[in-house]
């Protein structure tokens, strides 16, 4: 019997959901019903945060009450602390925040409560402590101390000064917030999968966010970002780039943060990270970045009609916010785990374990051959 195969599940249905919707078609990213436009510069993070866990922006006053949660739930542990400090500084960003979300795990004392309001309360966690986890992680392996965080301050701008040691100005708070906000959710991507995954076996919420960021920790998902940042660098200036795309066209080599899975034109989100980053450039006297990758963006549209993704002016941004290259991917962790918790959420909530099925086409009816009479191939 003929079994036609989705590789890689494309175009496969799995789910339905209300959290998102990424329309390829249309080039359009849903939260909630909102289109990325009308909250990209209108709701901070901590508004967007609670849209994907309960469905619906905050009221005033439930607003105050979620930024007080998340104030509560920023601090690191001294135990979790101690433990990033003897992680081995040759692992990766990404292994050492996989490692510390599961030290969270191993700490947690409702791990076998499988009630929505105990999995809420982890998320609410989650969401709080990662930004302090990966400022301290970054601090760490430059052989700074950590820097903890202050009552008062925005997710966006805590996490900043916790990374720089001093308080960031208000246009940089902002353009943290703003990539916090767009990168926050977006539908069942691999990431994202996985968290839902782990959930239908009915495992714990933070079995679920570390397998989550293991498979973010992948170059084919989170990477990219870092390596379009790589690619900028090693072109260099912006004279450099017309000989660049020719040399990669002829090498046959990919152009990072160009292209999506989904979208079939450019990235809804990359539109206002580019004017992000070009307004952190004016601001900072230094538009070299943005230079290279607005020329980059024109040449391999012209060469391949290739349309950029939210990585590849995510790069430069995070740059210009002196974001160490080497925890781009971590940042992509803190903003997306507002939306791997919203999914966690809707899976356990209306759950069956995710089960799907393969076509095998090995060999059949093959007799066993005693050890003795094996021949080596």
């Amino acid at each position: 019997m003929s079994v036609e195969v989705h590789k890689g599940l494309e175009g496969v249905v799995a789910a339905e959901t209300r959290i998102s919707d990424v329309d390829g078609n249309r080039c359009q990213l849903i939260y909630r019903g909102y289109n990325i436009d009308e909250l990209v510069g209108h709701a901070t993070y901590e508004e967007v945060s609670f849209l994907l866990l309960e469905g619906r922006l905050p009221a005033p006053r439930e607003l105050t009450e979620w930024v007080r949660q998340l104030e509560a739930n920023r601090a690191l542990d001294a135990k979790l602390l101690a433990a990033l400090q003897v992680l081995p500084r040759s692992a990766g960003s990404m292994a050492q925040l996989r490692t510390a979300m599961s030290c969270l795990g191993l700490d947690d004392s409702e791990t076998t409560d499988e009630s929505l309001d105990v999995i809420r309360r982890k998320a609410t966690q989650a969401i709080a402590v990662t930004p302090t986890i990966v400022a301290a992680i970054a601090r760490l392996r430059s052989g700074a101390s950590p820097v903890g965080p202050r009552t008062g301050a925005s997710h966006a701008a805590n996490f900043l000064a916790m990374l720089h040691g001093r308080e960031p100005a208000p246009h940089q708070a902002g353009a943290m917030d703003a990539y916090f906000v767009l990168l926050a959710e977006h539908g069942l991507n691999a990431s994202t999968f996985t968290a839902r995954t782990v959930t239908g076996t009915k495992s714990d919420y933070f079995s679920a966010i570390t397998a989550a960021i293991g498979s973010l920790k992948g170059p084919l998902h989170g990477a990219a970002g870092r390596k379009a940042m790589e690619m900028l660098q090693e072109i260099g200036a912006p004279e450099h780039v017309e000989a660049y795309v020719q040399q990669s066209l002829a090498d046959h080599k990919r152009f990072m943060g160009f292209g999506h899975r989904v979208y079939k034109g450019e990235d809804p989100r990359a539109k206002h990270l580019k004017r992000i980053a070009q307004a952190l450039g004016q601001q900072a006297n230094d538009l070299k970045w943005f230079a290279i990758s607005e020329q980059l963006q024109a040449a391999v549209w012209k060469a391949k009609q290739l349309a950029i993704n939210v990585d590849f002016y995510a790069a430069s941004l995070l740059h210009s916010l002196g974001i160490p290259t080497e925890i781009f991917t971590a940042m992509f962790a803190c903003a997306r785990m507002a939306g791997w918790s919203a999914h966690i959420i809707e899976q356990a909530s209306d759950n069956r374990l995710i089960r799907p099925l393969a076509n095998y086409v090995g060999p059949r009816d093959l007799r066993f051959i005693p050890l003795d009479q094996r021949k080596p191939s």
